[in-house]
C-alpha cells in the first residue's frame, strides 16, 4: 500500500519498506501507551484493505497537542465505504470508550475523497484551524481541518 504512488499521493509519494515498518511500529507503540491507535481494516474474508484510527499529535504540530483521525486504503478498496465505516467506528471508540472530547481530521485541498468521508462522518469544517507545514516529503503542505466532538 505504501509503495503505490496513487495511494501515497497525499503523502508526497511512496515510502520505503523501512519507513512503512516504522509507521507500523509507531502505531503499535501508541496503542501500548494510550490504548488506541490506527487499526487494520479487513474485508469480511480477512483481506487487508488499509488502516484507520485515532492518534495523538506530536507537541510540535502546528495545531499543538490534539487527537487526529486518519485512514489509508489500498487502491482497489476505494469507493466501497471502508474508510467511512472504519473511521466511524474509530470515532465511536474515541468518544465512548476513551472519552476524548474532540478529534481533528485534516487533508489537502485536492483530496476530495477524504473530504467526502469527513462530511459523511458529520465532522465540522473549521477553516480557522487550517495550517501550513512541511509534511512528509511535501514542503509547505496545506492542511484543511475538520473536527468531530463528543456528543
Amino acid at each position: 500500500m505504501h509503495a503505490d504512488p496513487e495511494v501515497m499521493h497525499d503523502y508526497g509519494g511512496p515510502i520505503s519498506r523501512a519507513e512503512s515498518d516504522a509507521k507500523f511500529d509507531r502505531y503499535m507503540a501508541t496503542y501500548r501507551e494510550h490504548g488506541f491507535s490506527r487499526w487494520a481494516i479487513e474485508t469480511e474474508t480477512g483481506a487487508f484493505v488499509g488502516y484507520a484510527g485515532v492518534m495523538p499529535s506530536g507537541a510540535d504540530h502546528p495545531l499543538g497537542l490534539h487527537f487526529q483521525i486518519g485512514w489509508r486504503l489500498v487502491r482497489h478498496a476505494w469507493g466501497y465505504g471502508y474508510a467511512t465505516e472504519a473511521a466511524r467506528a474509530a470515532l465511536t471508540d474515541a468518544f465512548v470508550r476513551v472519552r476524548l472530547e474532540s478529534v481533528l481530521a485534516y487533508t489537502a485541498a485536492d483530496n476530495l475523497r477524504s473530504q467526502a468521508d469527513m462530511t459523511r462522518l458529520q465532522m465540522r469544517r473549521d477553516p480557522s484551524r487550517d495550517f501550513t507545514t512541511d509534511y512528509a516529503t511535501i514542503k509547505a503542505w496545506r492542511g484543511l481541518v475538520w473536527e468531530a466532538r463528543r456528543a
